[in-house]
């Protein structure tokens, strides 16, 4: 078994199966790790999923665009009301469920084993002394004490870790040897790589796949070898991004 952990796919089906082809991914033996936002963005939020579906061995981290969605399925309310990218996504379960009207789109559109998907997401993920989480967490308690909004919504722990990008001094509770994340686009720091930073402990896979200029990434979490995407302004003909309403 190889172990894989792939940033935030915002939709963009088509850098989710460029990714997993470029790897050479075993649907049936080898170990996927995704980070979070799966949907919002990218036209194709549906796709992606039943992709998702098809891998054995799968851990899906809860991100905050995911939390939108979950509680859309739960209530019939949508946290962003449809925006930040979120309308593509209803647009896309519209489209693959052959419902035609938006105001009356509601949970009953979503599949059963799409609801299980979202529904059975983890707040965080610890495989061999390695954290894998959407945003962020408190690094000076244990990890399992940050509450749910904080894992999927946090920046200051990865803002903490690039200003101690260098340093061997960059403690956290637990000693982690490595710590996952996405939520935050490495394109804020004017680059679609990865980013290794916190002492070499933290990496950030968010390489802006939700973005029409981002890529997705996946990285063998034992060896840090990545492979990425194209960009998916070269894949798409159009492409909305996560921030668009």
């Amino acid at each position: 078994m190889k172990r894989f952990c792939i940033g935030d796919i915002h939709g963009s089906y088509k850098t989710l199966v460029q990714v997993l082809k470029k790897s050479n991914f075993d649907y049936e033996n080898d170990l996927l790790i995704s980070l979070g936002d799966i949907v919002d963005g990218g036209p194709d939020s549906y796709e992606c999923v039943e992709e998702l579906l098809k891998i054995k061995n799968r851990i899906d981290i809860l991100g905050n665009h995911d939390e939108w969605f979950i509680n859309f399925i739960d209530t019939g309310y949508h946290g962003s009301y449809w925006g930040q990218g979120a309308h593509t996504t209803r647009d896309s379960y519209m489209k693959n469920t052959n419902y035609s009207d938006k105001f009356s789109f509601n949970s009953h559109a979503i599949p059963v084993s799409h609801k299980g998907f979202f529904r059975d997401m983890n707040r965080y993920y610890e495989l061999d002394n390695m954290y894998f989480i959407h945003g962020g967490f408190d690094r000076h308690k244990p990890i399992g004490e940050t509450p749910r909004d904080q894992m999927i919504w946090d920046r200051s722990f990865l803002n903490q870790a690039m200003s101690a990008k260098n340093s061997n001094n960059f403690n956290i509770v637990g000693d982690p040897k490595k710590v996952f994340l996405g939520h935050t686009t490495t394109q804020f720091w004017d680059t679609t790589n990865p980013i290794i930073c916190g002492g070499g402990k933290v990496i950030n896979l968010d390489t802006g796949a939700g973005n029409i200029n981002g890529k997705l990434t996946i990285m063998n979490i034992d060896t840090m070898e990545y492979f990425q995407s194209d960009l998916n302004g070269e894949l798409y003909d159009e492409f909305n991004g996560k921030n668009s309403k």
